[in-house]
């Protein structure tokens, strides 16, 4: 007697799921990143530590000893968790910059002045001079420690419209000069010391815009216009400078 063959029906294996193809590749691996805290200090993040230490400075939080310190420390800082404790306990390390307040002050908007390469001029019981024809960076620093350093822009090249230069006096004396016919604004304090900017607003809206940002301690800070110099067209020279580089590169 012939015994009914009944159907098989194949087995779901237990560990392959029915609608995920055998041959699938692995899920793609995320490359880690760092913290914030870990990522190398820029000299922005250094510039925003140091104005937060200076406006410390100015409301009598820290003392011209304590600051000196800091300042010292936030500069030779190389990651940005490094530089968080010296403005810990201030007000200002807690407060976002407001848009609004830094244009009032005339100060650029976070960037209005892109980050690049800066110049810096040291002067340490010494003295350090920048003039005659020389092409101006978008930032320059300049630190003055017993030591004198003089900055005259009255016959740079000025390649960029924004232009900002951080200064520092400890016991020294800083100088920046511009031309009559460009924008100068500032911003800063002094303890002990004099810091002073004489603004002067250009009539020409596409004039180079320079920016003097800074304080001192038992120093000396001055910027201002220098009476019968006058830099060349900015059209003019933007033009030139343009057609330079696209030749350069277009052959």
């Amino acid at each position: 007697m012939d015994l009914e063959k009944r159907p098989q029906t194949p087995e779901a294996s237990p560990t392959t799921a029915p609608d995920e193809p055998r041959d699938a590749p692995p899920q793609a691996r995320e490359t880690p990143v760092a913290p914030v805290a870990e990522l190398r200090a820029s000299d922005a993040d250094r510039d925003r530590t140091a104005d937060i230490l200076r406006e410390a400075l100015a409301e009598g939080r820290l003392t011209a000893e304590e600051h000196a310190e800091r300042i010292d420390g936030v500069y030779l800082a190389k990651t940005v968790a490094e530089l968080e404790p010296y403005v810990r306990d201030l007000p200002g390390a807690h407060d976002d910059r407001d848009p609004a307040a830094a244009a009032h002050s005339g100060a650029p908007l976070p960037g209005e002045v892109p980050v690049g390469p800066d110049e810096n001029l040291v002067a340490v019981f010494s003295s350090s001079t920048r003039k005659g024809r020389w092409r101006v960076g978008r930032r320059t620093h300049a630190y003055a420690v017993f030591g004198r350093v003089e900055i005259d822009l009255t016959e740079a090249i000025f390649e960029h419209q924004h232009v900002v230069i951080k200064v520092v006096s400890i016991f020294g004396n800083i100088e920046v000069r511009v031309p009559e016919n460009v924008t100068l604004r500032g911003t800063g304090s002094g303890v002990f010391g004099n810091f002073e900017v004489d603004t002067a607003e250009s009539g020409d809206s596409q004039a180079p815009v320079v920016f003097v940002d800074g304080f001192s301690v038992f120093g000396n800070i001055e910027a201002k216009p220098k009476r019968g110099k006058f830099i060349e067209d900015l059209h003019k020279y933007v033009g030139r400078y343009t057609a330079k580089h696209l030749r350069k590169h277009l052959g």
